[in-house]
């Protein structure tokens, strides 16, 4: 399970900078920025840090680091990771005995790239004379997972767990109870992090709750990472409150967050490429992998007689996944409006999904994996 704290390491060295996230991120704070240039000004000393021969550069680093915080302080009054880098400078400081006055470093000047560098499909056409190869994955109802691999679960998760977590990008999903429903669960809340990469962003968040899915990230602005005036992610929505599209051209990755009766979905759109940029330690990743098999629920057969078979087959006439989670969502919770978390999600798979062939998928039994229909 992933920890809301979270440790970044500069490569070159020992030293690491905690930035602990809170939950309301302050729309001037610069904290992020200060810790990338600590990063950047460290990473090349070596293994030994500021030990080995390099610690007066190691202290005048700090001392840079430490004039940042003090610059952006008054905007970043609360935030939990302007605490965490205050204490870990003092900290620092005291354990190279650097001076707390003395030279600087200069932050380096962005990198000069090229119009196209943020753009992922645009730079894939030129180096590979073709159209990535996108993926798709859907989460939502009670919930049910439409993997990147095109297999469909449903789970008895609750609380967070992480749907992506790759090189770029961090999703977590928060499933809660359902009122009402004898055993039903429902997305509630998700976290979308896109992860520092210099060349086009820092590092931005958006975040979703139950009745409440913003136009905008957490820090209230609706585009990020400005090169060249040119922005690497948008935020725009077409149902404020319900429904929020992200676009991330720099890994052209596209997420859409809505509100379908008393859950949440996400339904993303991403090149196999950046989805397969995770480590090992990763292993935990239901757009990936799915559920975890003790976290696996079977779906009874649905009895053609019953209200919820009929209901589902006037909204999806193909009896797919999407049907049988419909039936599913009806039968656990009562709730009439749960059918609309199936249908969105259909609706969304036709939009993200450039072979029309795969967009309807069925199973021939609870365990096995999703075929296309012909």
């Amino acid at each position: 399970m992933k920890q809301s704290d979270m440790e970044q390491t500069s490569r070159g060295s020992n030293i690491i900078v905690l930035s602990q996230r809170s939950q309301h991120v302050w729309a001037d704070c610069q904290i992020l920025r200060c810790n990338s240039e600590f990063v950047a000004a460290t990473q090349d000393l070596g293994v030994g840090g500021g030990r080995e021969g390099g610690n007066s550069r190691y202290c005048s680093a700090l001392r840079s680091y430490d004039q940042c915080t003090r610059r952006t302080a008054r905007d970043c009054r609360g935030d939990l990771a302007y605490h965490s880098a205050v204490q870990g400078i003092e900290d620092l400081l005291m354990q190279h005995r650097c001076p707390k006055t003395g030279p600087t470093v200069q932050p380096r000047p962005p990198p000069q790239i090229s119009g196209d560098a943020c753009s992922y499909e645009r730079l894939h056409r030129q180096r590979q004379g073709r159209a990535p190869e996108y993926v798709h994955c859907g989460v939502f109802g009670d919930p049910h997972v439409r993997t990147f691999r095109d297999e469909f679960q449903t789970c008895a998760v609750q609380g967070a767990w992480p749907l992506i977590d790759n090189e770029y990008l961090y999703v977590q999903a928060t499933s809660a109870p359902m009122r009402g429903g004898a055993y039903a669960t429902a997305l509630t809340k998700i976290t979308i992090i896109f992860k520092n990469w210099r060349e086009c962003i820092d590092q931005q968040i958006y975040q979703a709750e139950l009745d409440d899915v913003p136009p905008a990230f957490v820090d209230g602005s609706v585009m990020g990472g400005e090169r060249r005036g040119q922005h690497s992610l948008r935020v725009r929505t077409q149902a404020p409150g319900r429904q929020a599209e992200i676009v991330a051209a720099h890994i052209g990755t596209t997420l859409v967050v809505r509100q379908s009766g008393r859950s949440l979905g996400l339904s993303v759109r991403a090149p196999r490429a950046i989805v397969d940029t995770f480590t090992p330690e990763q292993d935990l990743q239901l757009c990936v992998w799915g559920c975890p098999v003790s976290q696996r629920l079977d779906h009874p057969p649905a009895q053609p007689s019953t209200n919820a078979h009929t209901l589902c087959s006037t909204l999806l006439p193909v009896q797919d996944i999407y049907f049988q989670a419909c039936v599913f969502d009806l039968l656990a919770t009562g709730d009439v409006n749960s059918s609309a978390a199936a249908v969105a999600a259909l609706e969304d798979a036709r939009v993200m999904l450039s072979d029309s062939d795969k967009v309807h998928l069925v199973t021939t039994g609870t365990a096995d994996h999703p075929s296309s229909l012909p």
